[in-house]
């Protein structure tokens, strides 16, 4: 479903270069994953890349749901990209990222709204095991940072994409409300067979929960400049 090999992608130059180095990559349906490491080592870079908003300076291979993603990005084929990250991708920011001008039910069902799909009772499902239903008529603002989360996990959800990618979803939140969220989402995740890539700097929390664990780790160049390595499963 998501095969990566030999994909670099930098930024900047001399001591202010960043450079992320994957050598493989590889994500079968339902596989879970978690990329962990600081804050600055480059797992938000390889959300946008896998996220499909960010383009590869480098890439051997980069194929997902059969679709030859660096060469749509050589082509500059912009709508096709829209399409994939439309249809197949779910994505959950570290802040929720909901529109404060809709309700619950409206923040969850806008992804199936933007494809033009019907009420197919997803939103209510994924309200009532997300244990959110009660608070679908509420504004955002009204809403707890664990709720909130939990709305923002459903919205991901609600179009049944095949990858769900999620940046740091549970670093706001104090220890026993991160393990609810995380475990909301995984067992969601788990249910549809939908891949998961999850970016944390919490190690502990993603193997208690059961994630594939791939460190990213980072070493300083002789030009100053920095650069990131994405490990195997450890």
């Amino acid at each position: 479903m998501l095969s990566l090999n030999a994909v670099h992608k930098s930024r900047g130059v001399g001591s202010q270069r960043y450079s992320l180095v994957i050598a493989a990559l590889h994500l079968g349906a339902g596989e879970q994953l978690a990329i962990v490491g600081p804050s600055g080592c480059g797992k938000s870079t390889l959300l946008d890349l896998l996220a499909l908003v960010l383009a590869p300076d480098q890439a051997g291979q980069f194929d997902f749901n059969q679709q030859d993603i660096g060469a749509l990005w050589r082509a500059d084929r912009q709508s096709d990209l829209a399409a994939l990250r439309s249809q197949h991708l779910g994505y959950v920011p570290q802040t929720g990222g909901l529109l404060g001008f809709l309700d619950v039910r409206g923040n969850i069902a806008l992804s199936r709204q933007l494809l033009g799909l019907k009420d197919d009772g997803s939103v209510a499902r994924l309200a009532e095991q997300l244990q959110i239903s009660d608070q679908l008529a509420k504004q955002p603002a009204a809403l707890s940072v664990g709720q909130r989360q939990r709305v923002s996990c459903a919205r991901a959800l609600a179009h049944a994409p095949q990858l769900v990618l999620a940046d740091e979803p549970t670093a706001s939140l104090d220890p026993l409300n991160a393990e609810r969220v995380m475990q909301a989402l995984l067992a969601q995740a788990r249910e549809h067979r939908t891949a998961c890539v999850i970016a944390t700097h919490d190690e502990p929390l993603a193997r208690a929960s059961g994630l594939q664990v791939r460190r990213i780790s980072c070493r300083r160049d002789p030009d100053g400049g920095v650069t990131a390595t994405l490990g195997e499963v450890c």
